[in-house]
């Protein structure tokens, strides 16, 4: 059976099942929302139907609404093809019914899905039933009655949690909660609910109507107080996503007037916030994440992945102990090699802390912990690389060991063996240059922390299989990453898109403006962390050695900074000291270190770029845009080039590689938000006042003149046909 639509079987029990058929989760579309209005009419008119059971086709009940419909409205603006699912299909139709409904529910109820169990009578759920409402993840608030129902189920503080986190929970959960009546194993599902059913026509069970409960609400004043602490927490969490608010006031709405009164004011918020940017950035980012698993010549050519076994990490460092880390944990074993005993040690050590975290976190059991630390085997030679799959190598940035490394490997390593490295920077060519496997060589570029970071970005080169290609995203994807393929160059798709990011930061820096004014501007944009105290995390060596890799590939557009080779000279070294821009002390946040100034204050007079040796006057708007301005600049170059396959790729590479605030869309969505022509005439104004840092690219400058969205495809694809 496949296809979307609803049915109804009318049992001589007298009950109708109504089954939502749309796989692969069963998602509300306008049409299965229609189709649900017949069915339950339907249903309702019929004299041999007593009772109702709703359930979904496929083990699982309901994914939600289709987002599909979401990104309509953002391209057309027309609310209209939202359908009235509250007022017309679940209180007029299902719950005010003279006929009682029992959800059947298993594998998943969510958003608009469990919004629609919980219209009905009762609900009956199998254990593994994830159950929650996720909207506020895609910039809205739940649509069909979740604000009015959870509460009056679960609670107001249970209900603003679920809501706020968009986090499921299970039915185990749910039913000690109040949210679930009864849990039966999949076998029993749609048995006891028929008999459920029947009960409730009979009067043997209750007869509830979840929007008029009010037992589980408490007092006007608890629930203010509730409502009140949530709103001061999603202002620290949530400062830039109007949601949450409107969220919090429409559940109060509900409180104070009444169920139904909350469902209008519910639907009016809805039809509001699908429209603002808040959504229409998440609701891309969402897309665009789907997208990535889609590459051409790569995903569309019949090819299989081949199974990939045993992994060898060369380099037990933060960023190798961070990869055998994510792949021990999804079951993969690995063989780390480092140069030496105490360097290994080290190694191993940092990926039992790593594990030890994850326990003490709560996200896995000691037990789980041990059996993934049984799958690592430290070793200090090649003997063992004749048995493994692939090898990623994750030593230094420095070219002549690399090259080394891969020759080594060409001998040591089965000819099916894939050979990856987690270079951040530096050119793949050069890497594999004294080899002759060019086909089975790629990049495995992993974010730091390895095991937490989301993206893995997967370079190509001309020369790269596309089997190997496939077989590293099928790695990334079980263990649980999203890769997004890009082509080869200095700094690939995310680094190379962002080093201006630095640089447009030192640029303000040497002009004059407060470096923790920039840091400030920068975070209220939505960036976790201004660019300084990023430079302090990620510590200057590394600062220092891609900087020399982007000057000698981009020189006419690389600014030549003193400053991190002047706090390197003046004995500090970022967090790893405990001093850089900042002063980091263990338990407690970092502070702005005063004693910085003079440093900042000796690179200024060297560089001497500042107009008439005066600080330059800047509004906090004007430094985010001169810090990402370049960069959306640099994103450009990124897509003519063809870099990458498509400009959303690069939107959720910045967003997971860069944490890119979300709910802005990514780098590109986020320059279309602003337009190319404001971006490009911004920029020509600084490249006239402070140099060619700024000069806006060919690209930009063409889309700015013909008034096109930098993620339109080009009318030639010859960029992208060159790199990919």
């Amino acid at each position: 059976m496949s296809g979307m639509r609803v049915t109804i079987d009318v049992g001589t029990d007298g009950v109708a099942v109504i089954t939502i058929c749309n796989p692969p989760v069963n998602a509300l579309a306008p049409q299965i929302i229609a189709g649900l209005k017949e069915k339950y009419t339907e249903a309702l008119r019929r004299d041999d139907v007593k009772a109702i059971v709703l359930t979904g086709e496929g083990g699982k009940f309901s994914g939600g609404f289709d987002i599909n419909v979401f990104q309509i409205i953002h391209k057309t603006g027309d609310i209209s093809i939202l359908p009235d699912v509250s007022v017309e299909l679940l209180i007029d139709i299902v719950e005010d019914a003279k006929k009682p409904s029992v959800a059947a529910v298993q594998g998943l109820a969510l958003g608009g899905g469990l919004e629609m169990t919980m219209g009905c009578h009762a609900r009956i759920a199998t254990p593994e039933t994830q159950l929650g409402l996720p909207e506020l993840s895609l910039g809205v608030i739940p649509g069909f009655g979740g604000t009015q129902r959870l509460p009056r189920l679960v609670g107001v503080s249970k209900a603003v949690q679920m809501m706020l986190s968009s986090k499921p929970i299970k039915a185990k959960e749910g039913k000690e909660l109040g949210l679930i009546d009864a849990i039966v194993s999949s076998e029993e599902l749609l048995r006891v609910s028929r008999l459920w059913a029947l009960d409730i026509a009979e009067r043997r069970k209750p007869w509830i109507s979840s929007l008029r409960r009010t037992d589980k609400l408490g007092s006007f004043s608890e629930a203010r107080e509730v409502l009140k602490a949530a709103r001061q927490r999603a202002r620290q969490t949530a400062p830039n996503m109007p949601q949450h608010q409107v969220c919090l006031d429409v559940i109060e709405e509900g409180i104070v007037k009444g169920g139904y009164a909350g469902v209008l004011k519910e639907a009016e918020a809805f039809k509001e916030l699908v429209l603002a940017s808040t959504s229409k950035g998440l609701v891309h980012v969402f897309f665009a994440q789907r997208a990535t698993s889609k590459v051409p010549n790569v995903t569309d050519i019949g090819l299989k992945p081949r199974r990939i076994q045993k992994v060898a990490v060369i380099g037990g460092g933060l960023m190798g102990s961070g990869i055998a880390t994510a792949l021990i944990l999804s079951n993969i074993h690995v063989v780390l090699k480092e140069v030496n005993l105490d360097y290994l040690q080290k190694g191993v050590k940092m990926i039992a802390a790593n594990l030890r975290g994850q326990v003490t976190k709560g996200v896995m059991t000691k037990d789980k912990a041990d059996k993934a630390m049984s799958l690592l085997k430290g070793v200090l030679d090649y003997s063992e690389f004749k048995h493994v799959d692939m090898v990623i190598e994750a030593v230094i940035e420095n070219v002549p060991l690399k090259q080394s490394i891969f020759s080594d490997l060409e001998k040591v390593c089965p000819p099916h063996c894939i050979l990856a490295t987690n270079t951040s920077t530096i050119d793949l060519n050069l890497v594999g240059e004294k080899t002759s496997s060019q086909d089975r060589i790629l990049g495995a570029h992993f974010f730091s922390p390895a095991h937490v970071m989301p993206l893995l970005e997967i370079v190509r080169t001309a020369n790269t299989s596309p089997q190997v290609i496939l077989d590293l995203m099928t790695v990334g994807k079980t263990i649980r990453k999203v890769p997004v393929v890009v082509g080869n160059c200095t700094g690939f798709a995310v680094n190379r898109t962002f080093f201006p990011y630095t640089q447009g930061a030192h640029i303000l820096a040497n002009l004059g403006v407060d470096v923790f004014r920039i840091d400030r501007a920068i975070s209220s944009f939505g960036m976790p962390m201004g660019p300084f105290q990023l430079q302090d995390l990620a510590g200057y060596g590394v600062a220092l050695a891609v900087g020399k890799e982007f000057a000698s590939a981009f020189p006419d557009r690389t600014f030549p900074t003193m400053l991190v080779d002047l706090l390197v000279k003046s004995g500090r070294n970022g967090k790893n000291n405990g001093k850089g821009y900042y002063i980091y002390e263990k338990g407690s946040k970092p502070k702005p270190d005063p004693s910085v100034q003079a440093i900042i204050e000796e690179s200024i007079r060297i560089c001497n770029i500042m107009p008439g040796g005066k600080p330059i006057s800047v509004s906090d708007q004007e430094i985010v845009e001169m810090v990402l301005f370049p960069v959306v600049n640099e994103a450009c170059r990124v897509l003519d080039e063809g870099v990458v396959v498509r400009a959303s790729d690069l939107d959720i590479a910045s967003v997971l590689g860069m944490s890119f605030p979300t709910y802005r869309g990514g780098i590109v969505f986020w320059g279309d938000s602003v337009g190319s022509g404001y971006i490009y005439e911004k920029l020509k104004k600084w490249e006239q006042a402070y140099g060619g840092f700024f000069k806006p690219s060919q690209f930009l400058e063409e889309r700015a003149k013909k008034g096109m969205a930098l993620s339109a495809p080009s009318p030639s694809s010859q960029g992208s046909r060159a790199r990919l």
